[in-house]
């Protein structure tokens, strides 16, 4: 069986998570590996050119390091629904001075341009989420020496990725901040605690399991180590780490206590965990699934609120351990959670 923390070259059974949208930097992912962890880098939402950059600078420092990938698995939005949400966002958009797309746009995120990216680069861990990756791309990753790891949010999620072929699992619980990794953006996942998922997941395929969501503590850690996880991979109590590129509106929107997190649609239109700010009161549950359409639709306005520093229109995103983020290094965060 695969050794999870062999593979990344980590002497610690905790490692950063990839959060895409910026968050995620080969500093940070370079500031685990100097505490004896590791990280993996988030391909998702930048360019296949962006993405051989940061590779590159990564790969210059380290052996052990990972690529998180978004697999193509697209929501159709419904046009009539797409208008009319649209249409209740104009007047923020206008607030803003931004243009919103007038018909949905759909894309697969790059994925072929960032799949030959890494084959050439052949990084150890190329993970997956949103669903499997399409079987040719997979294939030329396994030909280019690189172990597959899936993102699943349930034990029928954990059986379908064991027979693609995947090497290991990353087991999401609902607690976690950012995009579910469900294969079914219609249908929540169960709420779950995360020892409690890692030991389903375990009871249903032999396949070694890094456990993500919801960690806020040492305990934590400990917890799903003991249920059966190699390892645990954190990402909300590095949205703070001095690495980190989380931008400074989503840093402000981290402060203080918003309640704990909620799964919305309304920014991307695929359920993500965030917390609660002026959007979500005005927009949550009024929106239809749909994703890429949605996150194209409202990405002007979050990034000219996030231009702006003002977290009541950017997408808080955040898991249930939020309020023990700090701002200090990302080793130390990663070193303090050893049990």
């Amino acid at each position: 069986m695969t050794n999870l923390l062999e593979l990344f070259g980590s002497s610690l059974p905790v490692v950063a998570a990839p959060m895409s949208g910026g968050p995620t930097t080969p500093a940070l992912v370079l500031a685990a590996t100097r505490a004896g962890s590791a990280g993996s880098l988030a391909g998702g939402y930048k360019s296949s050119q962006a993405l051989e950059e940061q590779v590159a600078e990564v790969r210059a420092a380290t052996e052990g390091y990972g690529v998180n990938l978004f697999a193509p698995n697209p929501t159709a939005v419904d046009a009539a629904a797409y208008a009319a949400y649209r249409e209740l966002l104009l007047p923020l958009a206008e607030q803003y001075g931004v243009d919103l797309p007038s018909a949905p746009v759909e894309d697969d995120d790059g994925w072929q341009d960032k799949v030959d990216v890494l084959v050439d680069a052949a990084p150890p861990v190329v993970s997956f989420t949103f669903g499997l990756p399409e079987a040719t791309g997979a294939a030329a990753l396994r030909r280019a020496g690189c172990t597959l790891l899936q993102t699943v949010t349930s034990a029928a999620e954990a059986r379908l990725a064991h027979e693609a072929g995947m090497d290991a699992l990353i087991v999401q619980s609902r607690d976690a901040g950012g995009h579910s990794g469900t294969f079914t953006p219609d249908r929540l996942p169960e709420r779950l605690p995360l020892p409690e998922l890692v030991r389903a997941v375990r009871a249903s395929v032999d396949l070694p399991v890094l456990a993500v969501g919801g960690v806020g503590a040492g305990d934590d850690v400990a917890a799903a180590l003991d249920a059966g996880a190699q390892a645990v991979g954190v990402g909300t109590l590095l949205l703070l780490a001095t690495e980190a590129g989380t931008n400074p509106a989503h840093r402000a929107g981290l402060s203080g206590d918003r309640g704990d997190p909620v799964a919305t649609s309304a920014f991307s239109g695929r359920p993500a965990g965030g917390l609660r700010n002026a959007f979500l009161t005005a927009y949550d549950g009024r929106g239809p699934l749909g994703y890429p359409a949605l996150h194209h639709l409202t990405s002007p306005i979050r990034k000219a609120a996030a231009a702006a520093g003002d977290p009541e229109h950017v997408n808080l995103w955040a898991g249930t351990g939020y309020r023990h983020a700090e701002a200090r290094p990302a080793g130390e965060i990663l070193r303090g959670l050893v049990p």
